[in-house]
């Protein structure tokens, strides 16, 4: 028996939980945004505690048709075609090349180090960046 639950963000609405009400919002927003279709399709790589790179598969896409734009902590990922080969009679399309918009939340210490487009992948890298005084110190007992 599979058992379907859904998150109540009105739930939250107690003293202990104040601000969060935007950050359900974003979550809402980007699931909705990504359920929609899985295209392109995409991988993200762990390389260790603080690195991660986004591959995006976009073969046929030149560097002036895609935008990267991280804004409020939302990286987004478009692409927007010219469809300038409306002259070219086609005997097989494989390479889908259609317009699309990727998001993905970022953790507020995430920063986004280059994006590169080297054989037809989109390449995001990014970084984990712990400011010093969220990171662990050492008390000295008096």
């Amino acid at each position: 028996m599979t058992r379907t639950y859904t998150f109540n963000a009105a739930s939250l609405n107690t003293p202990w939980a104040i601000g969060f009400d935007s950050l359900w919002d974003r979550f809402h927003t980007i699931e909705s945004a990504n359920s929609v279709s899985n295209y392109p399709p995409y991988n993200i790589v762990k390389h260790d505690a603080e690195h991660w790179s986004i591959e995006l598969a976009v073969a046929g896409f030149k560097r002036s048709e895609l935008d990267v734009v991280m804004a409020e902590g939302v990286l987004t990922i478009t692409a927007n075609t010219n469809n300038t080969d409306e002259d070219v009679e086609y005997v097989h399309r494989g390479l889908a090349k259609r317009a699309f918009t990727r998001k993905w939340t970022l953790a507020d210490d995430v920063v986004i180090n280059d994006a590169s487009l080297m054989d037809g992948v989109l390449a995001i890298k990014l970084e984990r960046i712990i400011p010093e005084e969220k990171k662990p110190r050492k008390i000295e007992i008096l």
